[in-house]
């Protein structure tokens, strides 16, 4: 496996792994979610024999905070490591950066994944999150 800067927004791959996640939302403003992309402070990807298994991707400063916007890896590739592999390579990116984030599924799978990766609950560290959904 490699990961890899994702520099080129390729529709076609990225609309593909979305839809295979259910994440349907982003792939019905393809346009918006396109901004996104050209808009994020890193976007990295996981291939196997040129093949897209699947894509990190982050927003923020990149000196104080940096934000896991999404983790997407396509399900029969799952359980594989892909996912570790890219959080790893998306953290060890910002090295000096006191706070890396994200929002997740509140799934026992999820949860023991990110905690598996060192990620606490806010709760659990005296914070809480908010959030406004359109």
């Amino acid at each position: 496996m490699e990961i890899r800067e994702y520099a080129d927004f390729n529709e076609d791959e990225i609309v593909s792994l979305y839809s295979a996640v259910g994440w349907t939302a982003y792939t019905n403003d393809v346009t918006a979610l396109k901004k996104g992309y050209e808009n994020s402070l890193a976007v990295l990807a996981a291939y196997e024999d040129g093949e897209l298994l699947g894509v990190i991707r982050a927003v923020g400063d990149g000196h104080t905070v940096v934000f896991v916007q999404d983790i997407l890896v396509y399900p029969d590739k799952q359980r594989r490591g892909t996912g570790t592999a890219l959080l790893k390579a998306m953290i060890d990116r910002f090295p000096s950066v006191r706070q890396i984030e994200l929002v997740t599924d509140d799934t026992p799978k999820t949860v023991a994944f990110y905690r598996s990766l060192g990620f606490k609950e806010l709760s659990r560290i005296g914070c809480c999150g908010f959030m406004i959904c359109r």
